[in-house]
């Protein structure tokens, strides 16, 4: 459903919070180990991650990824329009550049509700959230 360097991104944090809440900070080469990833794809995901101030990152021995607990919960929305631009929540569902109420596409009636869906979803689930849902 989405691109894989969000897929990567958000198994990458989630994997980070748990590590987190054990009071470890793990570095790219495990978080790549334990999601699957290539290591120098998830070391490029992670520093953008932490340039804009998603995540937190200390250099040298014990050092590694954490999360601000001093900051608000990062919504999956917030991450998605970061790495993949807001098309899913407003983008035409049939890929027409001009869709909308007053020019819609064949799929746009029954695509709008869906996309509202996605939406609200995304918009209250967050990466702290699923960490808290993962069974181990």
């Amino acid at each position: 459903m989405f691109n894989r360097e969000t897929e990567y991104a958000l198994r990458s944090l989630v994997y980070i919070k748990l590590q987190n809440s054990k009071n470890r900070r793990p570095g790219a080469v495990e978080i790549a180990r334990e999601t699957g990833a290539p290591h120098f794809y998830i070391a490029k995901i992670l520093q953008r991650l932490a340039r804009e101030g998603f995540i937190e990152s200390v250099k040298g021995k014990g050092g590694g990824f954490y999360f601000d607990p001093g900051k608000p919960d990062l919504t999956l929305k917030e991450l998605i329009t970061f790495i993949e631009g807001d098309r899913s929540f407003s983008g035409c569902g049939f890929g027409l550049k001009q869709c909308d109420e007053n020019n819609p596409c064949p799929f746009h009636e029954k695509y709008a509700p869906i996309r509202r869906s996605l939406d609200n979803l995304l918009s209250e689930e967050t990466v702290q959230s699923l960490a808290n849902g993962v069974r181990l």
